[in-house]
């Protein structure tokens, strides 16, 4: 008996509805087109094409292995595509030599799924390190930027600890400080509810969305955590078999009739999601298995 994996439609893009008129004139300060990406001959990213306007929240949504991830390091420059392109602030990523491309990296901040903190440095250290490294300022106006950040994410005290001593919720937030340190346009977020309560992650929605409206910050959030990404977005993108499937507002992700979004949102076991995602029926890669040991053990 054979498993039939079910191959996703080209995307469905909800129209635009009357409200979402303004946010088309916003500039776009990210253009991913055609993007296509594999590892070791498996596709991973099936030609993508997504925008990011200036000043909205972007979530990009989807199950572990769809390629949220994927399309994240593309546009940081991490990766290179096989096909198609990543603009970001107009330019051409694979085309920027290593000056070039740093000096698009100080425009943006990470804030990574773990944190990513330091573990020899203090949490001051921690956020000062890209002023540091990056900036000609004294010691003094570091300092006081230091404080400043990790003020803005409510551990202004936490300055002097290490990050063994701290919290997973409090790593996230000095993770986070560090990601504005430098005032950036832009802030990538790679899962950042991820493994964490209900009112720690409702604290870093919240964070997001005051960054937004208080400093202007764009935001790409890779999640898949729905209930916190209904809270923060502006619009959706949700990937499915490394494909967009749908994309729209938060309203019209969460009244759409799309079966695989619809099954996404809603967090039902059966539906055109298969849960075994292997290609190949299980009787015929066991046999397969058996008859390979049988060759190798005896020679046939």
């Amino acid at each position: 008996m054979t498993t039939e994996v079910l191959q996703p439609p080209e995307s469905t893009s909800i129209p635009p509805d009357e409200t979402s008129s303004q946010k088309e004139l916003n500039e776009v300060v990210i253009r991913v087109e055609g993007l296509e990406k594999s590892f070791s001959d498996r596709p991973i990213l099936k030609g993508i094409n997504l925008e990011v306007r200036k000043g909205e929240t972007l979530v990009i949504m989807g199950g572990s292995g769809c390629g949220k991830s994927t399309v994240l390091r593309h546009m940081i420059g991490v990766l290179e595509p096989d096909q198609g392109t990543v603009e970001v602030f107009g330019q051409d990523v694979q085309e920027l030599h290593e000056d070039g491309l740093n000096s698009v990296r100080k425009r943006f901040g990470i804030l990574f799924q773990s944190g990513a903190l330091f573990n020899s440095m203090t949490v001051g250290d921690n956020v000062a390190l890209p002023l540091r490294e990056h900036t000609d300022l004294s010691d003094e106006i570091i300092n006081i930027m230091v404080k400043m950040k990790l003020e803005l994410v409510g551990l202004r005290e936490a300055e002097p600890l290490m990050p063994a001593q701290l919290s997973g919720g409090m790593k996230k937030r000095v993770g986070l400080a560090r990601a504005i340190a430098l005032d950036p346009e832009i802030v990538f977020y790679d899962e950042p509810t991820t493994g964490l309560d209900p009112i720690v992650t409702g604290v870093i929605d919240k964070l997001i969305n005051d960054f937004k409206h208080g400093m202007g910050i764009t935001s790409v959030v890779v999640t898949h955590d729905m209930n916190s990404a209904f809270r923060i977005a502006d619009r959706m993108v949700m990937l499915y078999d490394g494909r967009v499937v749908a994309q729209g507002t938060p309203e019209q992700i969460r009244n759409t009739d799309e079966p695989i979004v619809r099954q996404f949102i809603d967090g039902k076991p059966d539906g055109p999601i298969p849960l075994r995602l292997s290609k190949v029926d299980y009787e015929t890669d066991l046999i397969g298995l058996i008859r390979r040991e049988k060759a190798e053990r005896y020679g046939e």
